[in-house]
């Protein structure tokens, strides 16, 4: 599972095995950087009961249109703007075979997910995708800076800036 995949999963819903996955996970994760992130959130999700991560999941996700995961509405908000680039994005994850779970194709997990499949993120998506991320971790930080889910958007957003500069560097 690539790196991409493996930030996807830390996104979805708490369930009872989820915190050992993400563990044995974040063991192929490269030293740097994006596993320190990835950690500092793991550690936050650990002093969690089950019920209290999926309240905080819901909370932080579902329930806090600031901080909401879909790229297309940091970006535009509800409009024309985003219904296009919703479509782009279906075309895109049909194209790859990534499923969306139920989520709109804007969404940070299919996302995620669909960069881990390219080798090179098509130029439109790359345009829109780190101003959207940093929107989502300034809307959650200053709603709750002490939510684990802000390490987790960093090693996104740390995650999309290396994969820009390697995409600059092969080209």
């Amino acid at each position: 599972m690539g790196l991409f995949a493996i930030l996807a999963e830390a996104l979805r819903y708490p369930n009872p095995s989820r915190l050992d996955q993400l563990d044995g996970l974040s063991a192929d994760l490269p030293s740097g950087s994006i596993k320190n992130a990835f950690e500092d959130f793991l550690d936050g999700i650990r002093a969690l009961d089950l019920g209290a991560w999926e309240e905080l999941h819901t909370r932080t996700l579902d329930l806090n249109p600031p901080a909401a995961p879909y790229i297309g509405y940091q970006t535009w908000g509800d409009s024309y703007q985003r219904g296009s680039f919703l479509s782009m994005m279906s075309r895109a994850l049909e194209t790859y075979q990534v499923e969306t779970e139920g989520e709109l194709p804007d969404h940070l997990i299919p996302v995620l997910r669909l960069l881990d499949r390219l080798e090179e993120p098509f130029s439109e998506l790359q345009e829109v995708l780190d101003k959207a991320i940093e929107r989502i971790r300034t809307g959650l930080s200053n709603a709750d800076p002490e939510n684990p889910y802000v390490a987790l958007i960093d090693a996104i957003s740390l995650a999309c800036k290396e994969e820009r500069a390697l995409s600059s560097q092969r080209y």
